[in-house]
């Protein structure tokens, strides 16, 4: 079997079939057994799962989620990949390759009778330019997902894992909390890749809760609040509100912030999600007075 993880087989199968790395897809494919093999054992606790993938590549990783999961869906947006999937594939019959862009993909639709079935993971080596607009179309899609596991920027990774408090701390990182557990795993070195990328990735498994422990009033309000507070970040959380919330003034606002029991100079990257979440709240109910 052909070792999709070796740089001279990956030059071999793309030559084979003219192609060349494309920088706008983001694709750096992994050169590296036994990380591929890492992030398939990480994607799921459970094997009788669907594992959906984001970007295949030429199967490298597909391969290794084939040998795990029942079943397999991978999104590849380059039409030009779609024969090597083929052939790197062939012998697999639990994989199902979809040609299609998966910001533009009706997963819902898609994914119902993966649903049906049981469970359904992500696992993804995400191209870094859309890292964040892929994580909130799988999170805010309400999909059940059970887990999604991806690998992304080192620098991105941290946040996506970082608590209340940390410097790292962003809208992503409320967004995430809300929404489940990510945790940091393992850091991959650029080496381990074709094309070697200029930085380091690292890979994160974000468990999805069933049962969300934290529920707003208003779910856009709530967002709008968490993005009002990281807009301008080092602003204190009255002035950075203002931008977001206009129609309530600076003194009603702080007030709101010291009833959730925290200093009127507090920073938004300090705020947890139960406190981004009391704060809407208040918010929400001096909108609707």
């Amino acid at each position: 079997m052909l070792n999709l993880c070796d740089p001279r087989t990956i030059k071999q199968v793309m030559d084979m079939f003219g192609l060349n790395f494309k920088k706008e897809f983001g694709q750096n494919f992994l050169t590296d057994n036994m990380t591929v093999e890492d992030i398939a054992d990480a994607c799921n606790d459970d094997k009788d799962i669907t594992v959906v993938e984001i970007g295949p590549g030429i199967g490298c990783m597909t391969r290794e989620l084939c040998e795990r999961y029942s079943r397999v869906v991978a999104y590849e947006i380059d039409s030009g990949l779609i024969p090597v999937l083929k052939y790197t594939l062939d012998g697999y019959k639990n994989v199902i390759v979809i040609n299609e862009d998966i910001m533009k993909a009706d997963l819902a639709s898609a994914l119902a009778p993966y649903f049906e079935m049981g469970k359904v993971a992500v696992c993804a080596n995400l191209p870094y330019y859309i890292t964040t607009p892929i994580l909130m179309k799988l999170i805010e899609s309400n999909l059940p997902f059970d887990s999604i596991t991806v690998m992304v920027q080192t620098e991105v990774a941290e946040r996506l894992a970082a608590g209340a408090g940390k410097k790292n701390c962003g809208a992503i990182t409320a967004a995430i909390d809300y929404y489940g557990d990510a945790k940091m795993l393992f850091t991959v070195s650029a080496d381990r890749f074709m094309p070697p990328p200029k930085v380091t990735s690292s890979v994160v498994r974000i468990d999805l809760w069933k049962d969300k422990p934290i529920k707003p009033i208003d779910e856009a309000l709530f967002f709008r609040t968490i993005k009002a507070a990281f807009e301008q970040r080092r602003k204190t959380l009255p002035n950075s509100l203002m931008t977001g919330f206009p129609e309530i003034s600076k003194e009603r606002l702080t007030e709101m912030i010291v009833e959730c029991g925290h200093k009127p100079d507090i920073r938004g990257e300090k705020l947890t999600v139960a406190d981004f979440c009391a704060l809407s709240d208040l918010i929400y109910n001096e909108l609707n007075k």
